[in-house]
């Protein structure tokens, strides 16, 4: 029987994924950005923004000489915009530490922003052939139902454990094809859901096929109930037209990006906008709630669409609250971005 590593090689040139832009030019620039981009998220969602932000900053100079707020843009509705954050910082850091060019080693890779272990490893994988285990969340998949390892993968003693195994698997050779290898089987055969374990060049001697547990592992991360929060997201005009925004700030949730102002549920919209912007409010009116689910909370979000007194224009530009006539050249949180697609005249991405 071939080894491991050699089964999936052998599978990787018959079945495997060979034309994904990213692998069209291998570089650690483009294979760097590309696995930021699929950190929790897969490759179909990943490639049409990917395929922009590449034609955009087309080199870490191009990246690290725009604003925060147009790589925010070009990321928006991607999610985990952290990850959009860190990669300019990078980019700032590359060009100042390393001449604008992506450096070569992995100790001098992990230490850039936003980026661990696996990824070093997948990138220096990937575009340079170095040898580096990686352990992504397909990777974890898939060692962990071939030796039968059970825990959550979120565990250290779990973890460590599948990071020993993908060490011992990676090959000294053609370790570029077998990071891509390892991880399209966890993409395509050895799904979470539904596996094809007929297909996998593994099955033979796959300790969670043998042992008929396959659909209980890797074991599932505890669940816990989510709270749920609740929020009024002001929909406010002025007599020309613009829509008074705010900038979140730079970390935290949609940090970076351009939202409304909020309210909680409990607080009186006439009072609280005299309040916190000096508007006079003639009416408002809620709009139909809708639910946007973050990793550790559910918040329920009612627009209200806010009338003010046409006379009134206290509100001035500052660093957080803005007024926006045009709002398509902002990077909008992507339940912003759905709300003004429904009630909002102005123009839209």
């Amino acid at each position: 029987m071939h080894t491991f590593a050699e089964r999936l090689l052998l599978w990787y040139q018959q079945h495997g994924r060979h034309d994904l832009p990213w692998q069209q030019d291998r570089s650690l620039y483009s294979v760097w950005v590309s696995e930021i981009m699929l950190q929790q998220t897969q490759v179909a969602t990943v490639i049409p923004y990917y395929q922009n932000f590449m034609q955009r900053f087309g080199s870490i100079t191009a990246l690290a000489e725009a604003t925060q707020d147009e790589v925010l843009r070009y990321w928006a509705g991607l999610g985990y915009y952290s990850r959009a954050r860190n990669l300019h910082k990078a980019a700032l850091a590359i060009s100042e530490c390393y001449q604008g060019l992506f450096p070569s080693t992995y100790d001098d890779v992990l230490a850039l922003p936003g980026i661990g272990p696996s990824t070093a490893g997948a990138i220096l994988a990937q575009a340079s052939g170095q040898r580096h285990a990686i352990l992504d969340g397909n990777v974890k998949r898939v060692l962990a139902r071939y030796q039968a390892i059970e825990g959550w993968p979120g565990k250290k003693q779990v973890e460590d454990q599948l990071w020993r195994f993908a060490e011992s698997y990676t090959p000294e050779e053609n370790v570029a094809d077998y990071t891509q290898a390892i991880m399209d089987l966890g993409a395509t055969l050895c799904t979470r859901a539904s596996p094809r374990c007929e297909l996998c060049p593994l099955m033979d001697d796959c300790k969670a096929y043998l042992q008929s547990c396959v659909a209980e592992l890797p074991t599932r991360k505890p669940k816990k109930t989510l709270p749920v929060k609740q929020k009024r997201f002001l929909i406010i005009r002025n007599e020309q037209g613009s829509c008074l925004m705010e900038k979140r700030p730079p970390s935290g949730i949609w940090g970076g990006l351009w939202s409304l102002p909020e309210l909680f549920m409990d607080e009186g919209v006439d009072e609280m906008v005299e309040k916190n912007w000096q508007l006079q409010v003639n009416q408002y009116s809620d709009l139909p709630v809708f639910r946007h689910t973050f990793s550790h909370f559910h918040l329920d979000i009612t627009p209200c669409e806010v009338e003010i007194e046409a006379k009134v224009q206290a509100v001035a530009d500052d660093d957080r609250y803005r007024w926006h006539t045009d709002i398509s050249r902002l990077a909008l949180a992507a339940p912003v971005s759905a709300i003004f697609q429904i009630n909002n005249p102005l123009k839209t991405p």
